[in-house]
């Protein structure tokens, strides 16, 4: 708590001089043009939490069966070590790799979709970051997954057989059911990792400092725009502009934490 409240308290002082300048329209405002003195954090935060929850939204489906697999399907041997491994490597990959991989791979691919449906061919966009953050947060999601899918105890599950229920109606009607809290706690788990991703999605995301108007659009996020401008920064009010972004960055985070943490405390109980 300490550390969260001097972390908390050491941008909100270095953001002082923004937020003299600028009130509440830093948050608002949809111009970022620090030549003219106009900063606004609003194309960031809808960049950020598009990428973030689309992400979330393509790996989940990914993350709950590698979860169902571990958990039941393959809980020994051979293929659930070498399945248990690729996922572990994944979390250990430096994410400058995925955002390379993204350029020479994703970036095509999403470019040849854009020209199918008629949009824009960038290939670079909220969709391509995306994609590379799913791949990025499944680690997180279906490690924990796995851990809680292998806690729910034999006897609920060897009641369900005794009555009859399919393995996939155990998994179904029994597994998750009980494991939602723990499946939850990883979802958010990931997300937390998604919103403050930067190298990767700054490689892909193709920083356009504008509001997106959709999911082949260019944009920029929170973490993004403080890599790509923090050492360009001149003067005390772009770069305590800068540093509000942070903390935006940061509270959100913080928001969605919290919210998450209520809603899995909630289900606990209800089980």
């Amino acid at each position: 708590v300490t550390l969260l409240l001097g972390i908390f308290l050491t941008l909100f002082l270095y953001s002082i001089p923004a937020i003299r300048s600028l009130g509440l329209s830093f948050v608002s405002g949809r111009t970022w043009d620090p030549i003219s003195g106009q900063f606004g954090a609003l194309p960031f935060l809808a960049g950020t939490l598009l990428t973030a929850l689309l992400s979330l939204l393509i790996s989940t489906p990914f993350s709950l069966a590698i979860a169902v697999a571990l958990g039941e399907y393959l809980r020994g041997g051979l293929p659930s070590t070498l399945l248990g491994s690729v996922v572990e490597l994944l979390a250990g990959v430096p994410s400058v790799i995925y955002g390379f991989w993204g350029l020479f791979v994703l970036v095509p691919l999403v470019r040849s979709l854009e020209l199918e449906v008629g949009a824009v061919p960038y290939g670079v966009g909220i969709l391509t970051a995306s994609l590379i953050l799913s791949v990025m947060i499944i680690p997180y999601s279906a490690s924990i997954g796995r851990e809680v899918m292998g806690m729910v105890p034999t006897e609920i599950k060897e009641a369900a057989y005794s009555l009859g229920a399919t393995r996939y109606e155990v998994i179904r009607r029994v597994m998750l059911p009980y494991a939602r809290s723990g499946i939850a706690a990883g979802l958010m788990l990931a997300l937390g990792r998604a919103l403050g991703e930067t190298m990767a999605v700054t490689m892909v995301i193709g920083n356009m400092n504008a509001l997106p108007d959709g999911i082949f659009s260019p944009a920029n996020t929170m973490a993004s725009l403080i890599a790509n401008e923090f050492t360009e920064a001149t003067g005390d009010v772009y770069l305590s502009a800068l540093i509000e972004i942070g903390l935006l960055l940061f509270v959100v985070t913080a928001a969605v934490n919290l919210i998450g943490k209520r809603v899995i405390d909630r289900w606990a109980r209800e089980e």
